[in-house]
């Protein structure tokens, strides 16, 4: 009889002992440590093979100018990442190098100075060189940027002449008594005539008759002799106040910031080291609507904690300018030759709020700045009655003073030409909004039949020129 084997006790030294594992056994744990493996070795070649792809496509080793580069870097960059709209894309003109490189040797050897260095002079119009500068930068220092540059004309919505034409205004200096300096061989009247002879034998100029181009002229006399061979395209510009009622508009034109003066304001928001109500320095004779100064002169001069005074520019006198913007509540900003001028920029990065006696001033980005909210405004009218404007500005409590710093410092951003997300991003963006107009302007020339016109026809919307006033 067989006997039933006897359990064998935890102690035992055969506990640990495995029966041997059946075939069975042995294929399902295969499988398993197969599976197991492969997990993580196929997520290993995955993340191989994707580090793979973004190094060929940023690859710092290929050359800007392969095409196969350039045609990653547009795919990538033709959309806005955030909104998902195609960017505008911007074709920029090979000028001859005298329309560029050429005019800043031209005020270089104006005054002796180093012809090689070929350095853009700082001014107070520098939007020219900003915009060009950004254009030749490589695709991938672009991104944020709303256009894209292209290299085939065929593909542009926009094209761009990036002719210095405000530098070329000023590349002879005035001597005292008027005379011009030893570079009379220039001029700038010459070179704008001859920018646009180059022009008109370009077949994309003559393709839509110049509505989808596009010239800087920041300073208010730039391109002034041949302003209405090129009234067709955009126009960047400072105000309108050498312009005519056919040659621009708020709809087709763009208005840009000066480029200001003096050092930003470093400090917060604040009226304690404020000392002075109001200041001013600048020029007190002007012409035109620049009149108002002298009678502003003859009503603030002798004004307690109000600081006026003449100057013109210079090293000392922006220096002078810097402490007194920096330490008063008001800036009074009145018009000068034309309706703006820098010293309204000067105000806002010194978080010294502007006083606007300017009735046909234009200001820049106006469609994401609220200037209500930045400077007090005040008609020339009101301006000049005496006491109006002393007793105006001392009305206006600390605590409003300080919502206003608040506003110039979220905008102030706007009128950094060196920000990344600055003033020249800012123009593009307001470049690019013009778009739909061009191509409208452009199909409606195809089908108009020539007409002489007395006044300007339907297709000019103007400037604010209504006499309309606005105050505190």
């Amino acid at each position: 009889m067989n006997q039933r084997p006897k359990s064998k006790s935890p102690n035992s030294s055969s506990f640990f002992t495995l029966s041997p594992p059946n075939v069975k056994t042995l294929i399902l744990f295969n499988k398993m440590a197969r599976k197991a493996f492969l997990k993580p070795t196929l997520l290993f070649t995955v993340l191989i093979l994707l580090a793979l792809f973004a190094f060929l496509i940023i690859s710092p080793f290929k050359d800007d100018s392969d095409p196969t580069r350039f045609d990653i870097q547009e795919k990538r960059l033709n959309f806005d990442g955030q909104l998902g709209v195609k960017k505008v894309r911007v074709y920029m003109y090979d000028l001859p190098r005298k329309f560029t490189y050429g005019v800043i040797e031209s005020y270089a050897k104006a005054r002796n100075g180093d012809v090689l260095k070929l350095k853009y002079p700082g001014n107070q119009h520098p939007a020219e060189w900003y915009l060009f500068n950004d254009l030749t930068r490589p695709g991938l220092e672009r991104v944020g940027s709303p256009v894209i540059r292209v290299v085939d004309p065929d593909e542009a919505d926009l094209f761009y002449v990036p002719f210095f034409s405000s530098l070329s205004l000023v590349v002879n200096p005035i001597r005292p008594g008027g005379a011009v300096g030893p570079s009379v061989e220039y001029s700038d009247e010459v070179m704008q005539e001859e920018l646009v002879e180059w022009l008109e034998d370009q077949v994309f100029w003559k393709r839509n008759n110049g509505w989808d181009h596009v010239f800087i002229c920041q300073d208010p006399n730039a391109l002034y002799k041949v302003v209405d061979k090129v009234k067709n395209g955009v126009l960047l510009v400072s105000d309108f106040g050498r312009l005519g009622r056919d040659q621009a508009s708020l709809v087709k034109d763009v208005i840009l910031p000066y480029s200001h003066r003096i050092n930003t304001f470093k400090g917060d928001v604040g009226v304690e080291n404020r000392k002075s109500l109001l200041f001013f320095m600048g020029n007190r004779y002007r012409k035109e609507g620049g009149k108002i100064r002298d009678m502003l002169f003859k009503l603030l001069e002798n004004e307690k904690d109000i600081v006026i005074k003449h100057g013109a520019q210079s090293r000392e006198s922006r220096r002078m300018a810097t402490q007194g913007m920096h330490t008063s509540k008001f800036c009074l900003h009145p018009a000068g030759d034309t309706p703006s001028a820098c010293r309204l920029f000067d105000a806002i990065v010194s978080l010294c709020v502007p006083v606007i006696i300017s009735d046909y001033i234009e200001l820049p980005f106006e469609e994401v700045i609220d200037y209500k909210k930045v400077a007090v405004f005040v008609d020339s009218k009101s301006a000049v009655e005496p006491g109006y404007l002393v007793e105006l500005l001392r009305s206006i409590n600390p605590e409003r003073i300080l919502e206003y710093q608040e506003e110039m410092k979220k905008v102030k951003h706007y009128y950094e030409y060196e920000d990344p997300d600055g003033t020249v991003n800012e123009i593009w963006r307001q470049v690019s909004s013009k778009l739909p107009l061009i191509k409208l302007m452009i199909n409606r020339d195809k089908r108009l039949v020539k007409r002489e016109f007395t006044e300007p026809d339907c297709s000019c919307l103007c400037s604010n020129k209504t006499g309309i006033y606005t105050t505190l």
